[in-house]
């Protein structure tokens, strides 16, 4: 008993701390069926009953590694998982008393775990209790040594709720993924209810004024008035200055300045639950790199709302004599990437104001990087041209 008991202990070498990971039944228990093995190779059981209990213990292991390894939508599984898992029960529940062996009774053990992670928590309590109360009976029946009964018994019950644990953890990592999706769903949705507010309020007032100096124009034209022509005239000048707020309004123009868009992203990121940290170090950037590191953090930001799964954010900026320097850093989901529109135009934006566009990404986050260097210094070519005056 010392021997097996000993194994079974929880918090012994191989019982305890099992991993967070889709083959943690797998990676927990297996050392358990070291013993109906030891069975066979020591010769305790041999012949016939040798090939009927390692073909038994072939079945039950195939049946517990393919509901272990199934569907990870743990409240969807398909029917035939819960077949294989009554087959599994019956099995574990039958064999110990079969085989009349004390050994047996670790297959509990692999049913516990099966339960915690693959039930409800309701369903999952009764399993685990329903397996218990089997386990203490097949022990009994057996004539089960009571220090190894009750030790397998403290072994079921912690197991249980250890992996019940780590289940509802995975529900709710799950559930704050599909959150933050919303999040990013609800800001894209926002940003375009906000550009077509922002359309309203350029076109309306200049196409109501067309369509009422339109019909006014048009009466007139008939009438045969010379008053037809001012009309016109203005049409065309407020049809003009509509063209061009447009024109301004994609063109970025008509921006907000970086101070406005670290807020709207503080904003944003503290609803999607990432915590954003802003450094400034130097001088005011001047107006053309206001509104070009402006972008630069509505698009970083909204790459990392939509894509990286972070829970940080830090935005670094500083500018002075050795230029402007913008870094926007997360700690979501590295990996391979390829740039979209955003980052492309981004680029474009950038190298179009003399500077440079980097990014990098790692095993854990990814990084935007803008550099603009000074503007060159024309000092001595202005004194040249008063000089040459």
């Amino acid at each position: 008993m010392s021997r097996l008991a000993r194994v079974f202990t929880f918090g012994g070498p191989d019982g305890g701390a099992p991993r967070l990971r889709r083959l943690l039944g797998m990676s927990l228990g297996l050392i358990y069926l070291f013993y109906p093995v030891a069975e066979v190779v020591d010769g305790t059981v041999s012949g016939t009953r040798a090939v009927v209990r390692m073909v038994a213990l072939a079945v039950f292991v195939t049946v517990y590694l393919t509901i272990v390894l199934g569907p990870r939508d743990l409240d969807h599984r398909p029917r035939w998982m819960i077949l294989l898992l009554g087959l599994a029960t019956v099995m574990g529940a039958v064999l110990p008393v079969v085989f009349h062996s004390q050994t047996w009774l670790t297959l509990p053990v692999y049913l516990v775990v099966v339960y915690a992670m693959a039930l409800p928590p309701r369903r999952a309590l009764l399993g685990i209790g329903v397996m218990t109360v089997v386990l203490v009976a097949d022990g009994t029946v057996i004539g089960a040594e009571d220090g190894l009964l009750w030790m397998l018994v403290l072994q079921n019950l912690t197991l249980g709720v250890l992996f019940m644990s780590v289940r509802n953890t995975r529900v709710l990592i799950d559930k704050l993924r599909e959150a933050q999706a919303e999040v990013a769903r609800l800001a894209a949705a926002e940003e375009r209810l906000r550009i077509a507010r922002d359309l309203h309020d350029l076109l309306g007032h200049s196409l109501s004024l067309i369509v009422l100096k339109s019909e006014l124009a048009g009466r007139l034209g008939e009438q045969g008035s010379p008053r037809a022509a001012a009309e016109v005239a203005d049409i065309e000048s407020v049809a003009r200055q509509a063209l061009t707020q447009v024109r301004e309004a994609v063109t970025g123009y008509r921006r907000r300045s970086l101070p406005e868009e670290i807020d709207g992203a503080r904003a944003v990121l503290a609803a999607a639950g990432v915590a954003l940290t802003v450094r400034t170090r130097g001088t005011p950037l001047p107006e053309d790199l206001d509104g070009l590191f402006a972008w630069a953090v509505r698009e970083a930001t909204t790459n990392v709302v939509r894509h990286s799964g972070a829970t940080r954010c830090e935005i670094d900026l500083s500018y002075g004599e050795e230029g402007a320097l913008l870094e926007i850093a997360d700690n979501g989901r590295g990996g391979p990437h390829e740039p979209g529109n955003g980052l492309t135009g981004l680029g474009e934006r950038v190298r179009a104001a003399g500077g440079e566009l980097e990014t990098e990404t790692g095993k854990r986050g990814f990084r935007v990087r803008v550099e603009v260097p000074p503007p060159p210094d024309r000092t001595a070519e202005m004194i040249a041209d008063r000089l040459a005056e």
